[in-house]
């Protein structure tokens, strides 16, 4: 009896009936935030073995100079107050897109971009006063794993003032249109990020460096 109830079902009935075959909608940039997720944790990786290769080499000097010997503290003070100020406006920025408003968001783009640059500016006059002292990376293991750590943070900062210069451009042509959003909010999170890891630099390598 059972048999010949299932076999009246037209083929592929039976596995309809416990199997959703339609597609389900997906939300507009999904995969992209997902990715860029992805992206983001992976690069915590990378600053986290930098850390680690830092803590582990960081004191030795090979008999050279020291952090007590090389960082000006007010310098790198200087330095931090720019990127945290970068992250600020960049905020400022996303109020503006929030609120429709795509020159207030430019301007302020403009204005991160700045403090950004004046970033890399400050960080590039240190490793060449360093440099110019003799206080190069194959000096120490100390040196090289400084280097390594503080110039691949500068290396992220310069990639985010070229994807915040090409937004700049395409809000110009584009507006604010839903794909400019997330491409926005894509690059807060990378700003923001970049402003953690960078408080995490100030305090592990200049502050905890000076006071050993």
């Amino acid at each position: 009896m059972r048999l010949s109830a299932f076999s009246s079902l037209q083929p592929g009935a039976l596995t309809a009936q416990y199997y959703d075959l339609d597609e389900h909608d997906h939300p507009e940039g999904a995969s992209t935030l997902f990715g860029f997720w992805l992206y983001l944790m992976s690069d915590c990786l990378i600053f986290a073995m930098l850390f680690a290769a830092y803590g582990v080499l960081g004191g030795n000097y090979a008999a050279g100079p020291g952090p007590k010997d090389l960082f000006e503290l007010p310098l790198v003070a200087l330095n931090t107050a720019m990127l945290l100020f970068s992250s600020i406006t960049y905020g400022f920025a996303m109020i503006a897109m929030q609120r429709g408003r795509t020159a207030g968001v430019q301007g302020w783009l403009v204005v991160t971009a700045l403090f950004g640059a004046a970033f890399l500016a400050i960080e590039l006059h240190e490793f060449s006063n360093l440099i110019a002292d003799g206080a190069t990376p194959q000096r120490s293991a100390f040196l090289s794993a400084f280097f390594t750590l503080v110039g691949t943070h500068g290396l992220h900062v310069t990639f985010g003032l070229i994807w915040l210069g090409t937004l700049l451009v395409q809000l110009a042509k584009h507006g604010l249109t839903d794909a400019m959003r997330r491409r926005l909010f894509c690059l807060s999170m990378f700003w923001h990020f970049l402003d953690v890891v960078w408080v995490g630099v100030f305090t592990f390598v200049y502050l905890m460096g000076t006071l050993r």
